[in-house]
């Protein structure tokens, strides 16, 4: 989120409970067996509990997954593991205190760090995603790998990407994923690479003797492109093929339209079938794809 915060949509501008309902429905029937709720912070949506009970319900979906900064999900936390939703990636940057205050410009790290606890000791399977910052949050990646250390979960470490509003513009990184793998094997250096899904956008890693595991995201890099299989749907209705590429178009208007199932079903198969074949490509299609923040298009 930029620092001056981002223009949100009105809400008839956003799909309804009932239309993401709808649409499950759809992409499900499609052949999609996993959903991941993204945001911003999906619980900031006061129905949320809404969607994730239908979800749970439909029969083909093998897989419903949440990503979350851990502020709101507290009171949630009973009713998810009741549902079977036990894959959750919390959105943290810092284990710091003062690193966490700086970098979310909020005073919740008692909320967090209390709701992460609850997860950890509910045994939910549970990810860490941790964007790896220069100059703001390198001295929390030895105390953030103390969590895998202890515990059965794993810590991913992002690349940095520039969807930060057009806050700052960047064309290179310095601290990609081989140079996050050499820092981390400074300090921890029998590590095993671990078998991953032909699909998987991480590199994982298990440490001899701990109790959890680590990875790495080249979110930047891009380096898995040739094998993801991923559909982003946007809270307006915007189909997204790539993160690096711009909306294909938007749903919002036929999943409106009561007799429009088909016409949704054959716009789906449409973007994907016009997707860029890498991230790059798409990004030298969409040139402005960097004004845009992530709240706005989904971790």
């Amino acid at each position: 989120m930029p620092a001056e915060g981002i223009n949100f949509l009105n809400s008839d501008k956003l799909l309804t409970i009932s239309e993401l309902c709808k649409l499950s429905e759809v992409l499900v029937g499609q052949g999609i067996d996993k959903i991941r709720i993204t945001g911003g912070e999906p619980f900031v949506r006061k129905d949320l509990m809404i969607l994730l009970r239908h979800l749970s319900g439909l029969t083909d979906l093998k897989d419903v997954s949440i990503t979350t900064n851990a502020t709101l999900i507290g009171p949630h936390i009973d009713e998810l593991k009741q549902l079977g939703i036990q894959n959750i990636n919390l959105s943290l940057d810092a284990i710091q205190r003062e690193t966490f205050n700086t970098i979310t410009r909020r005073d919740q790290y008692d909320t967090v760090f209390e709701n992460l606890q609850r997860l950890i000791s509910e045994e939910f399977n549970l990810r860490i995603n941790f964007i790896v910052l220069e100059g703001q949050n390198i001295d929390d990646i030895l105390p953030m790998m103390e969590l895998q250390r202890n515990h059965p979960l794993s810590v991913r470490f992002l690349e940095e990407m520039p969807f930060n509003g057009g806050s700052r513009h960047f064309e290179a990184i310095s601290w990609n994923y081989k140079k996050i793998l050499n820092y981390i094997g400074e300090h921890f250096p029998d590590y095993d690479q671990l078998p991953s899904p032909p699909t998987s956008t991480s590199i994982n890693y298990k440490i001899k003797g701990h109790k959890g595991s680590f990875g790495l995201i080249p979110s930047f890099s891009r380096t898995f492109c040739g094998s993801c299989n991923r559909l982003r749907i946007s809270a307006s209705g915007d189909i997204i093929t790539c993160l690096y590429g711009q909306p294909v178009l938007n749903l919002r208007d036929l999943l409106r339209n009561q007799n429009e199932k088909l016409a949704v079903q054959e716009a789906i198969l449409e973007a994907i079938g016009n997707r860029a074949k890498t991230g790059f490509e798409a990004q030298n299609q969409n040139k402005s794809v960097f004004e845009t923040s992530m709240t706005s298009i989904g971790g």
